[in-house]
């Protein structure tokens, strides 16, 4: 019978990880700060004993007296948290796991690989949903794919079944915090608790929970699954609690953190807890998570998405599944010395057994992707576009591009305040990145000239490509021949309402090849107002570019002055 120390053993989690540990027939030490709390716990599970013990103080000294065959910390929050456990680990000999998923912790493990290898104990770091169940799920949907292009993962919460304070101090401390994620080909920032949308989670039957309110949250996925899978895609988790009121609340809060009027919301964090506790009466007891990639595979476009239901409040035992498997692992002896992340450690088919064993439902399904946007709408036609023009809008989940652009302001005073409302760059030329996301088909640009960013949202409307800048939406045709495109003005909106024609925008546009490179060039003005904004320039798809993050980084505007400096056309066609 192996003996386990399991740090946090009587928490929310680690309780939950005790029983089945001690269900496949471990002896336990069930450790934590409060003594009381473990030997009550301890008295309810066979071969188990309580241990005070705190991980944040000198853990050296029980590890010592108490030599278990595995040491498992289950306690968290391991965001900010040093490697004190699992160096003490090292250093006795003991191997180590946990059920971190703070970002830094899990990818900082690898630090350890040197001394854990020359001690011979295996060290790993993520035991849990994620990045263990994500790492393997994602693999397994990866399969036979020649390129993934984006990865979406969700999980919502019951609201009944709550991981703890450690879980809460964990989401308060990157809420409203800048993030790091992989989006258009490069690095970028975004924020804690933001970006929020509804996502439902239906089964092929079409069963499941339908559209709860997730945002971004902090993960190791964020770069371990990038580097992990083939075509570096970008990954994106988001997290969320069963009722949505709890998401605006937090989402409202974020942005105080965001505008740096607070350092952060962790301090609040029993407070809030407080306050969460007194609406657990309310809801259900169902969480569910999903993992969606979009790739492709061959000549075609394919999304398969895994979505698992957890009922009766068993969502719970799911973060735990993948440190009982290692322990077994490790125990036996399978698992060579070194430290690891638990990304790339198991497989998905190592997950049924447990899952079978819960009142959880879990299905993979693949459909074939439509064809990207104004492939869509061109038809024929956009199979004769230079090979340059197709490539920029070859859209699937997520792509980028890099290259150079020339802006040209108006200088009227209307000019200078329309383009400051639509949040155009200033006159001058800059280093360009543009940022392509899809999602069901709708495209949304980013443009980035040095810093100065403007995005439109893109769909398809009646055979027409349709360009929506806040409550303005624009609907274009698109003429084309082997030389490139154009787009011509047919109709535009405001909040939905059409407006005539004859007072719309002046919009040229027209996209070409030349030296290989996707040629652009934009002119806007207005009746009475003149000349709003044009810029031009040239685009690579950004793999192919090898500038890098370092080239954004190190350009600065080469000119901010009047028109004629600028590399545009002085005129566009009509």
């Amino acid at each position: 019978m192996s003996r386990i120390l399991v740090v946090g053993g009587y928490g929310g989690f680690g309780a939950r990880l005790c029983r089945r540990l001690s269900a496949a027939g471990h002896h336990l030490l069930v450790a934590g700060r409060n003594a009381g709390k473990a030997a009550r716990f301890s008295s309810t599970l066979a071969h188990a004993e309580p241990l005070a013990m705190d991980r944040e103080d000198d853990v050296g000294a029980a590890l010592a007296a108490h030599r278990p065959d595995l040491v498992i910390d289950a306690a968290g929050p391991f965001q900010g948290s040093d490697y004190r456990v699992p160096c003490t680990c090292i250093d006795l000999g003991i191997p180590y796991v946990d059920l971190a998923d703070g970002r830094d912790f899990v990818i900082g493990i690898a630090a350890l690989d040197g001394r854990a290898r020359t001690a011979g104990v295996a060290v790993v770091s993520g035991a849990s949903s994620l990045p263990a169940l994500s790492g393997a799920v994602s693999r397994k949907l990866a399969e036979g794919v020649d390129r993934v292009h984006s990865v979406d993962i969700a999980l919502t919460v019951s609201n009944r079944a709550t991981g703890g304070e450690s879980a809460i101090r964990a989401c308060l401390s990157y809420v409203g915090k800048p993030l790091r994620l992989w989006r258009g080909r490069r690095w970028t920032l975004r924020h804690g608790w933001q970006e929020m949308r509804g996502e439902s989670f239906i089964l092929g039957d079409g069963s499941g929970l339908r559209r709860r309110l997730v945002a971004i949250a902090d993960v190791p996925d964020h770069e371990l699954l990038t580097e992990i899978l083939p075509g570096r895609p970008a990954v994106t988790f988001r997290a969320g609690t069963e009722l949505g009121f709890q998401m605006r609340l937090l989402w409202l809060a974020s942005w105080p953190v965001r505008w740096r009027w607070l350092v952060s919301l962790a301090p609040a964090g029993r407070w809030l807890l407080r306050l969460y506790r007194l609406t657990t009466a309310i809801g259900g007891a169902r969480s569910a998570m999903s993992v969606t990639i979009k790739g492709t595979a061959g000549d075609g476009r394919i999304e398969r998405r895994w979505t698992l239901v957890a009922e009766q409040g068993e969502g719970l035992e799911v973060p735990t599944l993948a440190a009982a498997i290692l322990a077994d692992s490790i125990l036996a002896g399978r698992l060579s010395p070194g430290a690891y992340n638990a990304a790339t450690l198991l497989s998905f088919d190592q997950f049924e057994p447990a899952l079978s064993t819960l009142a959880i439902r879990h299905e993979i399904e693949e459909r074939a992707l439509p064809p990207p946007l104004y492939a869509r709408v061109m038809g024929r036609g956009f199979d004769e576009l230079p090979a340059s023009v197709r490539a920029i809008h070859d859209v699937c989940g997520d792509a980028g591009a890099e290259g150079e652009g020339t802006v040209v302001r108006g200088a009227g005073p209307l000019a200078r305040l329309m383009g400051a409302l639509m949040r155009f760059p200033p006159t001058g030329t800059y280093p360009l990145h543009v940022a392509f996301a899809e999602r069901e088909g709708v495209e949304r640009w980013t443009r980035d000239f040095g810093g100065h960013r403007f995005s439109s949202e893109l769909s398809e409307a009646d055979g027409f490509v349709s360009e929506r800048f806040g409550p303005l939406r624009f609907t274009f045709a698109l003429p084309s021949s082997r030389e490139g495109l154009e787009m011509r003005l047919r109709r535009w909106l405001c909040l939905g309402i059409p407006l005539p024609l004859p007072l719309a925008p002046r919009i040229a546009a027209r996209e070409w090849e030349e030296r290989g490179r996707f040629r652009f060039e934009v002119q806007v003005s207005m009746p009475l107002v003149g000349e709003i904004v044009r810029y031009c320039g040239w685009l690579l798809p950004a793999a192919e570019t090898g500038l890098g993050d370092s080239y954004f980084r190190a350009r600065t505007p080469k000119s901010q002055t009047g028109a004629r400096e600028s590399n545009c056309p002085h005129s566009a066609p009509a």
